[in-house]
């Protein structure tokens, strides 16, 4: 399929790029590279692969890993400065999430209203929770002190990306370092943080939300059932609407870095066609597994036009040739 568009597609500038190497292997070694390139394997590998258009952001934990708020927002505003000049020279192939230094919620709601105004950003990617300077405390953004911020994405009207990172140290995998990061705790750690938002009543003071987390929902779909079912023991529990009544209205999911079939489908059948857009996750992950894949998985044609393109069209008012 031609005209794919790509929505999880990563950058970064020299003050956030150094991949962390969790073992040593060219993998990781060839990271750098790719992060810091916009013009050169990065349009190689969307030509190859039919995508037309990719929606990029900064990579991960970058700003959200600044426990210093000044500097977060410095970080913050360096690299959208820097997607929104490479958007500027290729337009027709790249668009951009804003990065946000929530470390500071009227700081993030401020450079948002700059980047969807002024540089013309379709939303926003934000890697988790936002790092304190107490290295045992995350600020997560059901925290009361960010409901300001909430109202202003509602009043914005672009979705908001809530990108994976590790969990705060004293959560981490003791004995087990191959479980942290994309393996598992990444969806472990962001499926927490996007129930503690969907759960916590934050939609239904805000119903106007958009939400996307990626990698087909990191696990949640597949539970939803049991979640709703449990949860009306819980009168404790502040949301007003069943999960999968916010996750049919509010919720987006993404394929990135997940190119399974069966996966597909099991989303498909939990939120429907008209709630999934293809990704890829470039650079961590190689352009032409993920749409060769795409390409030829057994979906209808009409559903893989939607997800692969005009599903995100609609949603942030692109085009891709």
């Amino acid at each position: 399929m031609q005209g794919k568009i790509a929505i999880e597609e990563h950058f970064a500038i020299p003050e956030t790029n150094g991949v962390e190497n969790r073992v040593a292997s060219p993998y990781w070694a060839s990271l750098n590279a790719k992060l810091l390139d916009f013009e050169n394997q990065r349009l190689e590998e969307m030509d190859r692969g039919g995508v037309g258009l990719a929606i990029i952001s900064l990579n991960a934990p970058a700003v959200q890993g600044i426990a210093d708020p000044a500097r977060a927002i410095e970080i913050a505003r360096r690299a959208n400065d820097t997607l929104a000049e490479q958007v500027s020279r290729r337009p027709t192939r790249f668009a951009g999430f804003a990065a946000l230094p929530l470390q500071d919620p009227d700081a993030a709601a401020r450079e948002f209203q700059r980047c969807v105004r002024d540089l013309g950003f379709k939303g926003a990617l934000v890697n988790g929770f936002s790092s304190t300077p107490d290295p045992q405390k995350g600020l997560y953004y059901d925290a009361p002190m960010c409901r300001p911020f909430w109202a202003e994405v509602e009043k914005l009207g672009v979705p908001f990306y809530l990108h994976p990172r590790d969990p705060l140290p004293s959560e981490r995998y003791a004995g087990i370092p191959w479980l942290v990061g994309s393996a598992w705790s990444f969806a472990e750690e962001t499926a927490l943080h996007a129930l503690r938002l969907l759960t916590g009543g934050l939609f239904d003071e805000h119903p106007k939300l958009k939400l996307i987390l990626g990698h087909f929902g990191e696990r949640i779909p597949y539970d939803i059932w049991r979640i709703d079912h449990r949860l009306k023991f819980r009168p404790d529990c502040p949301a007003k609407k069943k999960l999968s009544e916010y996750f049919r209205e509010n919720v987006w999911l993404t394929t990135s870095g997940h190119f399974s079939t069966q996966t597909l489908l099991d989303a498909m059948l939990q939120v429907g066609s008209d709630r999934i857009l293809f990704s890829v996750d470039y650079p961590y992950e190689e352009t032409q597994p993920g749409t060769t894949w795409f390409d030829a998985c057994e979906i209808s044609e009409a559903d893989r036009v939607k997800i692969g393109r005009t599903n995100a069209e609609r949603l942030f008012n692109v085009r891709a040739d």
